[in-house]
Formats: C-alpha cells, structure tokens, sequence
C-alpha cells in the first residue's frame, strides 16, 4: 500500500514562543495539525492588504499574453504602490475596452446613413430629420403614409429612411419605430476609436510592463497564505498559562525529523497510535512515474486511511481502457507529438510532472495497442513486418466482446479482493470473496460453458454474500437480513460487468470513423479530378482531427468512469479526507 501509517504527535512548549515556534514548524512541513479549540474569529487589520485585491491584481498581469524578465530581488518593490498601479490599469483598461465596443457599435449602425451632420434649426425651415430603419417589405406603408422622405441607403433587408417634419410622425404612420443615430458624425466617432485604439495600446504596453513584478506578487500571496495559515492553527493550540500544546498527524517515516526539530527547538514531544474509533487523514505515496494516478483518485475521492490506495491500479487500468478506445497507432504518435511539445512547459510543478508521465504511458500503450490491432490511422500497416504484428482483429465480434467483458470481470474480481484485503479482521471480508468467486465462476461458465462446477461455485460465492454481508467481528443471525439486501446486488453486478462493453464499442467507432474518412476522400478524389486532390486532403485533416479529438474525449471520459464509478463502487468501503501539511508554499519565478 502507499498509505502512510500516521502517529499522533504533541507539542508542548513556551507560550511566550509561540508563533516563532509555529513559523518554524510551518517551514518543516510534515504535520497535519488537530484542533485542540475552535479558531477565533479574526477582524482583518486597517493596514494590511486585502487578499482577494492581490489575487485580483495577479490574475490580471497572470492573463497577459505577453510577459517581461522577472524581477526576484526586492529592493524596487513596494506592494501597495504596485496594488494601486496594477488596480488603475484594469480600470482604465476595462473602461477603454467599454467605450471602444459602444464605438464599434455605433459605427457600425451609423455606417448605412453616411456621415452627416444636424443642420441649424433655420436651415430648413424649423423642420427635423427624423430616421427610420424599414424593413423592405413595410415600403408600401412608408409609400403611403403621406410624409416626407428619403431613402439614403437599402440593403436586402432594410430600407433607411430620413422624414422632413418639425414634430416627430405619429407612431401609426409609420411601420416601425424611430431609430436614434445621436449628434456625434461617423467622422468624429471614427477619429474617438482611433484614439481609444492608441490609448488601450499604451494600456496594454503598461500591462506588459508590470508583468515583470508577477513573482514578487506570487510571493506576497503565498506569505498572504502562509500567514493566515499561521494565524488559524496559532488559534487551535491549547493553552494552559505559560505553556501551550499543539497536536497533529505525522508520517511514521518523518518521526526522525520531528524528534530533531523538538531537540532543537526545546519542546516536548508525546508519540501515540492512533486510536481505533479515530479517522486519521491519508497521506497517500506513490513515485512520479506512477503519481498520475494519485493525481485522479485524489481528484475523485480521498480513500479511507484504513483502506487502499487504488492509485496504481487506476494508473494502469485506465492506461489499457484509453488504448482499447483509441485503437490507432497513427492517433497514439498523435498523441505523443502533442505530448512532446508540451513536455518542458509540464516540469515545474510535482503535479504536472506526474500528468506528464501518465501522458506519457498512455502514449506508449496506445501505441503498442494500435500496433496489435494494425490501424494506422485507419488504414492498413504501410509495410509488411508491420502488418505481421497485427495480432488482434478488431472486427472480430465475438472476439471482442470475449475480451472487454473478460477485463471487466477481471476488474471487478480485483475490486472484491482488495476489499476483502481492508475488511480482513472482519467477517465481511467473506462476503467480497464470496462475489469475487460468484463473478469468476460466471466469467468461466460463459467462456467455457457451465457444468456443474461452476454453478455450485457460483452458488457457494452467493451464500457468502447471503452470510456474511451483514456481520461484524461475530456471526449473528439477524445479519442474514443485510446479507438478503445484499443480494439485491447481482443484477448491479451484472450491469457494472457489461458495461466495459464499452470497450469494444468505442474503440470500434474510433476505428470506423478513421475508416470512413479514407474511403470519403478516395470517393471525392475520383469523381472530381485536379480540385478533388485538394478535397481529399481537406477531408483527412479535418476528419481525422475531429476523429482524435473525439477518441481522446471519450478515452478520458471513459477510461476514468470504469475506474471511478464501476471500480470504486466494489473496491472502497468508504472516504476519507486529504492530509493536509501545516507548511508554506513554495514560489518559482521563471524567465521570458
């Protein structure tokens, strides 16, 4: 397993060195802190910088596109002029941005009429332009309606019409109502967005600037964090006059480090093991090549500290579930290339290197897959040693649903095992064995075909689930109601069984799809010669494209619900909750 076995760990030192304690224990990171009293509620200080304003303000220069060299060193910085300078430039820049929209708007409503301006009220008589925007097909109302007008422009669905009144026509003379085009002429809103256009410009060249500065702002979040981190175990401790307690969860590996830091610091140190009704934390554990896994589980569901980590398993079965659906080697190199253009930028984080190396295998699998089922983005192998590899015929039905609905009765063996491994010292433990026999019996009934052997071990695992279902440490007859309910379970296990049909079924649309697409562009490249070599092109590319995105989507999507739905729902008795370290975060500033 790689859960980590946690010890209950207390801190008793000086009150009158608390929080230089704490920031030191902070700076080692290994305990996850137990409340000893609900924190206080805290008024945030007039002085101090609000920390939503600071991650606005990151966010912002985080969102420009392009980004200046870093300045690491602090001699030039001052936060709360960089806040003001930052804060004025998002708004000068989200009100510039405003009043260009209203102008491109205006200009283009304005653009049929022409550019024109009011003439004098003398000019004509005390007499107003008014102007109206007419569908084409109410002319004939405008026609009759007795008024003076001009249409100044028409385009195939309106005709704009200019009136000659000195008041406004009744509403019922005309079809529609009157349009407002405002004072301003289309030369002089022309000439205000060009000047916005310079102005946003100079906003956007300042924006760049104060990219420079994004570290030092990451670093004042993080110290934001860690200090309010501080601030609310500092609230959690016990303490008792001149003296104070703090109590926590650490890894057993990490005890060595704990025990130096108390030495160090003059503090005493009090190990215990947890408690059988407590509910410790989990800290799972799994190395880089394999941590993409974690990454998924942890993104589902934290399992139990008493349970399993499926970090692994999930690692490989939704490696093999993404290359049964994908089921071309030509969209795994696809795949990889992307891959590999994105390798540098997925280093800098733990996280992004474990996805990295996920992508990685499920490249290679895909891959090997793709090979073994000879399709090259649907098509044949381009040479023959190739095409002998191809060990698998994915047209071959009964082949294929043999194969994915053996995987999922694997898959579901294994869940009832390692839940009968975590229910060990329990009696229902049987009961996840007697489904793991009742689901291998029926998987070898099927592909061999039943005698009697399989249905009396197919009844054996039954009577498990009836016996055991609803027992504890002792067997008690009133358990046998549970052990009925949970019976009720065989048609789920039956349905959680047959849908890793889903296997075969989308690795084979994948496959047709890719096969359809050749055979549309061979068809459109023989009924049109010269332009439909052009066509021919056009259709691989962008069918093949919209093909490899489906595949990935769907291998995402369904590799993981086999694993986090089906597998989960045999294999994890119950949730915990993410160990959580008491440590300050860490800030890389990068070069552009």
């Amino acid at each position: 397993m790689s859960i980590l076995q946690l010890k209950k760990a207390a801190l008793i030192g000086l009150t009158e060195e608390k929080l230089q304690l704490l920031d030191a224990l902070q700076a080692l990171g290994l305990m996850h802190v137990i409340p000893l009293q609900d924190p206080q509620q805290k008024v945030q200080a007039e002085d101090s910088v609000n920390p939503e304003r600071l991650k606005r303000a990151l966010q912002y220069l985080l969102s420009c596109r392009e980004k200046r060299r870093q300045v690491v060193r602090t001699r030039q910085f001052s936060l709360v002029e960089m806040l003001d300078r930052i804060d004025l430039s998002r708004t000068r820049r989200l009100e510039l941005m405003a009043r260009r929209d209203f102008l491109e708007k205006r200009i283009a409503d304005l653009t049929p009429w022409g550019d024109f301006s009011f003439p004098e009220p003398d000019a004509l008589a005390h007499q107003k332009l008014w102007f109206y925007l007419v569908p084409n097909f109410q002319m004939h109302q405008v026609e009759r309606s007795g008024l003076i007008w001009h249409c100044v422009h028409r385009d195939n669905r309106h005709a704009y019409i200019v009136v000659v009144s000195e008041q406004e026509p009744d509403a019922n003379r005309m079809p529609v109502a009157r349009t407002l085009t405002g004072k301003v002429p289309l030369s002089q809103l022309e000439q205000d967005l060009e000047d916005i256009e310079i102005e946003l410009e100079s906003t956007e060249a300042e924006r760049e600037a104060l990219t420079r500065w994004i570290y030092q702002l990451q670093r004042c979040v993080a110290d934001t964090q860690d200090s309010a981190f501080l601030s609310e175990v500092a609230d959690q401790t016990l303490d008792c006059g001149e003296i104070f307690a703090l109590q926590g969860w650490v890894a057993e590996s990490h005890l060595e480090d704990l025990q130096a830091f108390a030495e160090s610091q003059g503090l005493v140190l009090l190990i215990e093991e947890p408690e059988r009704e407590e509910v410790p934390p989990t800290l799972l554990e799994n190395t880089e090549q394999l941590g993409g896994g974690q990454e998924v589980v942890s993104f589902f569901q934290t399992p139990g500290y008493r349970s399993w980590d499926p970090s692994r398993v999930v690692f490989f079965s939704f490696t093999g579930f993404f290359a049964i659906i994908m089921s071309d080697a030509g969209y795994a190199l696809l795949l990889g290339a992307i891959l590999a253009y994105y390798w540098k930028s997925m280093q800098a984080t733990r996280t992004q290197r474990r996805l990295r190396s996920l992508g990685l295998t499920l490249s290679v699998a895909s891959f090997v897959w793709g090979v073994a089922v000879g399709s090259y983005f649907g098509a044949p192998a381009p040479f023959d040693w190739l095409q002998q590899l191809k060990v698998i015929d994915i047209n071959d039905f009964d082949y294929m649903m043999r194969l994915s609905i053996g995987i999922g009765a694997l898959h579901l063996l294994l869940a009832n095992l390692m839940m009968a491994w975590v229910r060990r010292q329990s009696l229902q433990a049987w009961a996840s064995v007697g489904w793991a026999l009742a689901v291998l019996s029926a998987l070898l009934g099927w592909l061999q075909g039943f005698h009697l052997l399989h249905w009396l071990v197919f009844a054996l695992g039954l009577l498990l689930v009836l016996g055991m279902s609803g027992q504890e440490e002792r067997w008690q007859l009133r358990g046998l109601l549970q052990g009925t309910l949970a019976l009720t379970n065989i048609t789920k296990m039956f349905g959680d069984v047959l849908s890793y049909l889903r296997l075969f079924a989308l690795g084979l649309a994948s496959a047709s799809l890719a096969i359809t697409f050749n055979q549309l562009s061979t068809d459109v490249a023989m009924a049109l010669p010269g332009i439909g070599m052009f066509l021919k092109v056009l259709i691989l590319l962008a069918g093949h494209m919209l093909n490899f995105v489906l595949t990935v989507v769907s291998g995402v999507i369904h590799g993981l619900r086999l694993n986090l739905i089906e597998f989960y729902n045999w294999s994890l008795a119950d949730e915990g909750y993410a160990f959580r370290p008491f440590s300050k975060q860490e800030v890389t500033p990068w070069t552009t």
